[in-house]
């Protein structure tokens, strides 16, 4: 596994909220449904995306934006316009007087806003993703809270056909419309971990390196070997004390500190993705000889211990229920 295919297989959509939004000029709404991450992007109109604090950034026809949870941003027409609709943690929208309108301005199937929208209405269509993966969140936290990039051809293409099966009604559909999100998210954070000028992290940019390249391929493709540095040295071909230096200097932490937390992360989605995988069994899969390594070490860089961790996810609370 490759670091990208890694990092982008972590915010796979299953059943993400998806929905086709249709207002007549005029229109705001402030979204406090702390996500850890929605796309968004216009297929009609002119927009902007105001985060909280931050300057106003223009969207129009061919640009996605990428909003980092949880922190509350406000979708408009116009920069400035008070919100007349707020978007809660539930999926849940009420006016700015408090009423409840997340029935009464549905339009059919996934698809909501005026009742009866103008040739000028603008049309949005979002993506919510609700549990993102260890991996994926690795990537997901380096992301700026607001990312506003234009997609290339591929990706319009992407666009028109969510515009299109997101308000059909058919069997599977749900599946369908989860992977063209996920292919819509890939291809807007590939563009933008390929851009050298876009502030991608400076792990993912540490993957051309000469030196560190070959270390970290080794590291994400074998995570449960018994790694050393100079291990990991011999099989990179370069000396211990060059890939020590070079690897904290250009990832911004020793080869074994990223090791842990890689292995962590992997650890967490196990935990995450198989309820009934005993803990010696993930143990073995991301290279800690016992599960009491594995819990100590967890404990000590998350905080909580790996059953802990397993009661709080939603495929543990399904697999109990």
């Amino acid at each position: 596994m490759d670091t990208l295919t890694g990092l982008l297989d972590g915010p796979k959509a299953r059943g993400a909220f998806l929905l086709k939004s249709v207002f007549d000029p005029g229109w705001s709404l402030r979204i406090e449904d702390r996500a850890p991450i929605s796309v968004i992007t216009l297929v009609r109109g002119t927009g902007w995306v105001v985060p909280d604090g931050g300057d106003p950034v223009p969207l129009g026809p061919g640009d996605v934006a990428l909003a980092r949870g949880p922190e509350p941003y406000t979708l408009t027409d116009t920069p400035g316009l008070a919100p007349h609709i707020t978007v809660g943690p539930d999926q849940r929208c009420h006016t700015a007087e408090g009423a409840d309108v997340s029935e009464s301005m549905s339009l059919g199937v996934r698809t909501w806003g005026s009742a009866h929208p103008g040739a000028d209405a603008a049309v949005l269509l979002s993506g919510t993703y609700l549990a993102p993966g260890e991996i994926g969140r690795r990537l997901l936290d380096a992301l700026p809270p607001l990312l506003v990039r234009s997609v290339d051809t591929a990706d319009r293409t992407l666009v028109r056909l969510l515009g299109e099966e997101i308000d059909k009604d058919r069997p599977g559909q749900e599946l369908v419309l989860d992977r063209l999100l996920d292919l819509l998210l890939i291809g807007v954070l590939r563009g933008w971990l390929g851009d050298p000028g876009s502030g991608s992290p400076s792990w993912y940019r540490a993957y051309g390196d000469p030196v560190v390249g070959p270390a970290l391929r080794l590291l994400h493709q074998e995570p449960a070997y018994g790694w050393t540095v100079a291990a990991l040295a011999a099989r990179a071909g370069v000396s211990r004390a060059a890939l020590a230096r070079r690897f904290t200097e250009v990832v911004g932490e020793p080869p074994m500190a990223y090791l842990t937390g890689w292995r962590l992360a992997l650890a967490a989605d196990l935990l995450r993705a198989e309820p009934d995988a005993t803990l010696a069994h993930v143990a073995h899969r991301v290279g800690y000889g016992s599960p009491f390594a594995l819990s100590a070490a967890f404990k000590r860089i998350r905080g909580t211990s790996p059953q802990e961790f397993r009661t709080r996810t939603p495929a543990a609370a399904s697999a109990a229920g």
